[in-house]
């Protein structure tokens, strides 16, 4: 059993769904020299998540946000969190609710992801930002 470990800079622009997929594979290409395994991705901010969803119709990611937004407004009253912003405190909700880390496998040197999936970083704050991940491989080379 393999394993590998890096942390890696991933740029969000502002709130939204961003696709991270393709990234990984630049970014960390010792993904290739797995036959079989899993990859971790964890995101080491309280105000960012990852998520795995469709990837073909980008109003998928729109509706995402926007249904997320509904859930958890901001300016609400009882936030008592308000310091850096009014998308501060919603944006540590959404990331609670959507989570910090995924776990995916591995086979002939891929991420196995369904036809139309894609890995996603999950921005829930408006000022663009750099989101550090923490990515993990093992398995089998």
């Amino acid at each position: 059993m393999f394993w590998f470990q890096v942390e890696s800079q991933f740029k969000a622009s502002s709130r939204g769904l961003y696709s991270i997929t393709d990234e990984l594979y630049s970014k960390v290409p010792e993904i290739l020299d797995f036959k079989i395994g899993t990859i971790h991705l964890f995101i080491k901010h309280t105000s960012a998540s990852l998520t795995v969803n469709e990837n073909a119709d980008p109003t998928v990611q729109e509706d995402l946000e926007s249904h997320l937004n509904q859930i958890v407004p901001e300016n609400m009253p009882y936030y008592k969190h308000t310091y850096e912003g009014s998308d501060d405190m919603p944006a540590h909700i959404k990331s609670s609710l959507i989570g910090p880390d995924i776990t995916l496998p591995i086979k002939n040197g891929k991420i196995s992801l369904g036809t139309w999936q894609g890995i996603y970083l999950f921005e829930h704050r408006d000022v663009p930002r750099e989101r550090t991940i923490a990515i993990t491989l093992n398995g089998e080379k």
